[in-house]
């Protein structure tokens, strides 16, 4: 592991995930309080009520954050189980709290702080770089922070590839110019009717881990995915466009959406594995295609021996 701290650090993972389990006060489901010097604002909020609160933040202040708030984004990037543990990555942290940095790409967002993230060149690389960056995002949430996800874009200090890592995305982050937070009902999303088929009468956490997936955020705002739900299975599928598979961007936005998932399953004391079965890949959908099976269970008495 390489970690250079200010004005940028990087942090690299080896492909066993190289993740120490996370400690009480890290656990994804336990409350966090972080007071923000700056703002004198406190926020009391775990990932999996960020997922209800969160919204893309385009102006930011430039003004500096701590650097302990910065050195708790890398520890949590380390404490992550990624998606597909085979793949190695790493991300990086550049500064840019005096404004100099131009970005080269669609989305030229002026933004204190650069989150990027770097893969292997794998299969699933993009599901699965989107998956810590959608923990990453609700991370930044509960820290007072506002992130916006822009694309590949890059600049002297940022380069498209770090020896066989390539660059997957870059994210945004600061505190905010305006408001961090909305209410879930002013996401622009779709309604769970148009996303999502129950093929029997759904339990009540059931439709909790749906609801949170329904709220992540995706490319363009494309919302790619439905939902099939029979019994404790969920099908998802992809839209279809004309290609064999889902195009990157939106292998992104699928691993986004599987980490708010991830994260609600862990709110509401659930396992969950993402398999992928033959007989439902074998067949042919007309307007969809399939992607994994998410197989949601509840938690035994065992799991707390």
């Amino acid at each position: 592991m390489h970690v250079a701290y200010a004005p940028k650090f990087l942090l690299s993972r080896g492909p066993d995930g190289g993740a120490a389990d996370l400690t009480d006060n890290e656990k994804m489901v336990i409350l966090k309080k972080i007071t923000l010097e700056s703002k004198k604002e406190r926020y009391y909020m775990n990932l999996y009520e960020a997922i209800f609160l969160r919204q893309s933040v385009r102006q930011f202040s430039m003004t500096p954050v701590a650097p302990e708030l910065l050195q708790r984004i890398g520890t949590f990037y380390e404490q992550i189980r990624p998606l597909f543990p085979g793949i190695s990555t790493e991300i990086g942290i550049t500064e840019n709290v005096d404004g100099k940095h131009r970005l080269q790409g669609l989305f030229g967002i002026r933004a204190p702080y650069y989150l990027t993230i770097y893969s292997e060149e794998r299969d699933r690389a993009e599901m699965n770089a989107g998956y810590i960056c959608g923990q990453l995002s609700l991370y930044m949430v509960t820290l007072g922070l506002g992130s916006c996800y822009i694309g590949v874009s890059w600049q002297r200090d940022m380069p498209l590839a770090r020896g066989s890592m390539k660059l997957i995305m870059t994210m945004a982050f600061g505190l905010p110019k305006g408001p961090l937070m909305r209410r879930a009902n002013e996401a622009r999303r779709l309604p769970v009717r148009e996303l999502c088929v129950y093929k029997d009468e759904p339990v009540r956490w059931m439709t909790q881990v749906i609801e949170a997936a329904r709220l992540a955020p995706s490319y363009k705002n494309s919302q790619p995915w439905r939902f099939v739900v029979v019994g404790r299975r969920i099908h998802i599928f992809s839209k279809k466009d004309g290609m064999d598979k889902p195009r990157k961007w939106v292998e992104f936005s699928f691993g986004v959406m599987f980490s708010h998932i991830a994260v609600a399953s862990e709110e509401l004391w659930l396992e969950v594995d993402l398999i992928r079965l033959e007989n439902v890949s074998q067949k042919n959908f007309k307007n969809n295609q399939y992607v994994l099976s998410a197989i949601v269970r509840e938690q035994t008495e065992g799991a707390f021996k």
